[in-house]
């Protein structure tokens, strides 16, 4: 700071200057010309230089030139503040050396300092050292020459304008007079700011404090503009209309850029607060990582015991089923060599005593046929079954004491699948408990659940525990269908996601969990059983087996899956078997009429069972119509069965009543499908034979005066759809009663 000492009535007087920087004094602005504005100027340079001069010299004062320079300091002030600032050499003997004037003093100095400072139009706070009016206005005229270098005003605001200044932004300047008024109302509100923003030298002006003043257009109306015509106009609007329609189209492509990048932001901000908490995450992983290889582990151990069990019961049923067939063949061989012996003591031929002996044994074994067939007769008549013919019944009845020691077997091995998992927490070997740790992961991380391919590993996974429950599962007895099951429904529900749209549903891989355990698992099961267990010639077995395959083809879309291993294999399974059943079960004698026509003796009745038990035959083989190929079929029921052994009975027995009622329970077994898309009037190839006899014993019972019998065959030929040879019948013997049947089929 610069110290400035000067003399008021022989009291010394001090000013303090301040760097011009740092100093912000609010003043009333004063409108000038531009030549005030220059003489500003050059006065603030003066007084600026002054000052230089004076603060170089103030440190070089001496004390006794003190009390002189104070008195005529004071003397000039009172004349004139001019002059106090032309003496600057008396200043450098104000004050001697080390002569500090003390606080009254300097507080005296101060209020005339500030009482010489204040302008004309300002009222003093201090009424009792009022100046008079020339003083007061050399001071101000003094002062403002010290410190316009220093008291720099500055705007927090910009000035408000005059309605003259805001009628000239709007108005059209009307004539030279009113653009030369606006040019001088510029140049003095230049000439405003710049003297507003004062700096030091060096310092530019920034350029964007001053305003941009838009420019005027003027309009000359002498000019001429080119003409108008609407053609103009049209291209014009037309070349318009084309560039909005560019625009509106570009903003539409970058409206559907904008709706794209905010749908991706969201599934980006919902993917990043799904996995915000890495720690946990790691930890679920983790978690299922040591449950899987604990319930692997589990299961590993677990599976050799499971596979024992099943074996177990798997050789059980077997040998029962090997024990009753061969029973049932040792019983058919028996019979026939008796009857065959029969036939021979007829004869008068004598027999050796080990034929004889051989007799006995056979007798013996008879007998006990017998008795089965007897016991199975009184339990038909109980529930009131008339129309069961000897032979249609299975002889699967075993003994107390092997019945005794079959169930008791089975029960062991029951008893010893469940002690499989006792030693296992539920958690390892419930179906639904650990189903419920994949629904878990499936919620909370899907993206890794279906990049896991969990759908092909559960199959696998659970069939171990889908075996278990299976091993005292029969389904040739007691038919037990698998959506009974609890493994079934707890994987039916983990499959089945309510909460999904149809569209998705079906391309959601856990759909195809269910079929692939049923495929893997319950088909092999069942192909076991058909090759082991499985008796064509059991009706009760038969039934529940076609039942159960027809609901996992058709229920459980396995039957979409026509290059399915495990189907394949089953029907190869079911065709096989049957055809060995043919090929071991069937033996139909052949005897003379006369022998047949007696129905007292045993070869009349040995062979009406035969024929019975192959009509049984017949009708198992063509109940999985629909399961199994139709050629394949009427190659084994048709082909093998009806015209290899049954027509041949047919044909050898007089016609009647037996022989109507024999053909129409072969053709009771013949689907009806079969004969709805045949078209010409004409029947399947394979039963041409049989509609050629059921043509003959028609004509032979009509001559005996038979028509009840004949109108039935008449009607089993309209069903296997032998039109023709219905129509020629009725034509030849005039049977018009009989023509409304054909009509009608037809």
């Amino acid at each position: 700071m610069t110290r400035l000492t000067r003399h008021y009535e022989g009291e010394e007087l001090f000013k303090i200057k301040k760097p011009s920087l740092n100093t912000i004094t609010f003043r009333m602005q004063r409108k000038e010309n531009s030549h005030s504005a220059v003489r500003e100027a050059e006065r603030s340079k003066e007084i600026f230089q002054s000052e230089s001069r004076i603060i170089n010299s103030t440190d070089t004062c001496e004390t006794e030139e003190e009390d002189e320079h104070y008195s005529s300091a004071s003397e000039d002030y009172t004349s004139s503040a001019s002059e106090t600032q032309s003496s600057p050499p008396q200043k450098r003997e104000d004050l001697s050396a080390g002569n500090i004037p003390d606080a009254a003093y300097i507080r005296v100095a101060c209020g005339k300092r500030q009482l010489a400072r204040t302008q004309g139009d300002y009222i003093p706070l201090d009424p009792s050292h009022r100046a008079p009016v020339s003083q007061k206005t050399a001071c101000s005229d003094t002062e403002s020459e010290d410190d316009s270098d220093h008291d720099t005003i500055l705007h927090f605001a910009p000035k408000t304008k005059t309605l003259r200044q805001r009628m000239a932004e709007y108005a059209v300047p009307k004539s030279d007079g009113a653009s030369e008024d606006d040019e001088i109302q510029n140049m003095w509100e230049e000439q405003q700011l710049n003297k507003g923003v004062r700096l030091p030298q060096g310092i530019n002006v920034d350029s964007s404090l001053h305003k941009s003043r838009p420019m005027k257009i003027r309009f000359d109306p002498s000019v001429s503009l080119p003409p108008v015509n609407l053609e103009i106009v049209k291209k014009r609007l037309t070349t318009r209309m084309t560039s909005l329609q560019e625009l509106h189209r570009a903003h539409q492509r970058e409206h559907e850029k904008y709706t794209q990048d905010i749908e991706s932001s969201k599934s980006t901000i919902q993917e990043l607060e799904r996995s915000s908490n890495a720690a946990l995450n790691y930890k679920f992983y983790r978690s299922m990582k040591t449950y899987m290889e604990s319930l692997i582990d589990c299961l590993n151990e677990k599976v050799l015991h499971i596979n024992e069990l099943e074996s177990a019961m798997q050789m059980l049923l077997q040998q029962q089923a090997i024990t009753l067939l061969k029973r049932r063949q040792e019983d058919l061989k028996n019979e026939s060599a008796y009857v065959q012996l029969l036939s021979i003591i007829g004869k008068n031929v004598q027999s050796t005593d080990d034929s004889l002996e051989d007799d006995e044994k056979r007798k013996q074994l008879l007998e006990e046929c017998e008795a089965r067939r007897t016991c199975r007769r009184q339990t038909r008549e109980s529930f009131g079954k008339s129309d069961h013919h000897e032979g249609m019944s299975s002889d699967d009845e075993l003994s107390a004491a092997e019945m005794t020691d079959f169930q008791k077997n089975k029960d062991n091995i029951l008893r010893e699948s469940k002690k499989i998992c006792e030693d296992v927490h539920a958690d390892f070997c419930n179906i639904r408990n650990i189903l419920l740790k994949f629904q878990q992961w499936r919620q909370k991380f899907p993206d890794s659940y279906y990049d896991a391919y969990i759908s092909l590993c559960l199959p696998k996974l659970l069939s171990p525990l889908i075996r278990i429950q299976l091993i005292g599962w029969n389904p040739l007895e007691n038919f037990i269908d698998p959506n009974e099951m609890p493994w079934f429904r707890a994987i039916e529900e983990f499959s089945d996601a309510k909460n999904m749209p149809q569209s998705k549903r079906n391309d959601d891989p856990d759909q195809t969990i269910l079929p692939t355990v049923t495929e893997k698992t319950i088909l092999p099961k069942i192909t076991g059983f058909v090759e082991h267990v499985w008796d064509p010639l059991s009706t009760s077995q038969t039934v529940s087996l076609v039942q159960l395959c027809k609901n996992i083809f058709e229920e459980h879309s396995l039957s979409k899956n026509e290059s399915s291993k495990a189907k394949q294999d089953l029907v190869n399974s079911i065709v096989s078997r049957m055809k060995k059943s043919i090929e071991e079960d069937v033996f139909i004698p052949l005897y003379p009429k006369s022998t047949v026509e007696d129905r007292i003796l045993p070869q009349s009745k040995f062979q009406e069972r035969q024929f019975w038990s192959a009509v049984k035959l017949l009708s198992n083989i063509l109940l999985w119509d629909g399961i199994i190929v139709e050629d394949t079929l009427h190659e084994l029921g048709l082909g093998k069965l009806l015209n290899r052994y049954l027509l041949l009975i047919l044909l050898n027995a007089p016609p009647g009543p037996d022989n109507v009622e024999k053909c129409n329970k072969v053709v009771a077994c013949l689907p009806e499908r079969w004969f709805k898309e045949l078209k010409n009037g004409s029947t399947l190839p394979q039963l041409a034979n049989f509609s050629q006899h059921l043509l003959q014993s028609a004509h032979i019972l009509y001559k005996n005066n038979c028509s009840d019998e004949t109108r039935d065959l008449i009607l089993l030929l309209v069903k296997v759809n032998a039109l023709h040879i219905a129509e020629d019948f009725i034509e030849e013997y005039k049977l018009e009663h009989l023509k409304s049947m054909v009509s009608l089929k037809g």
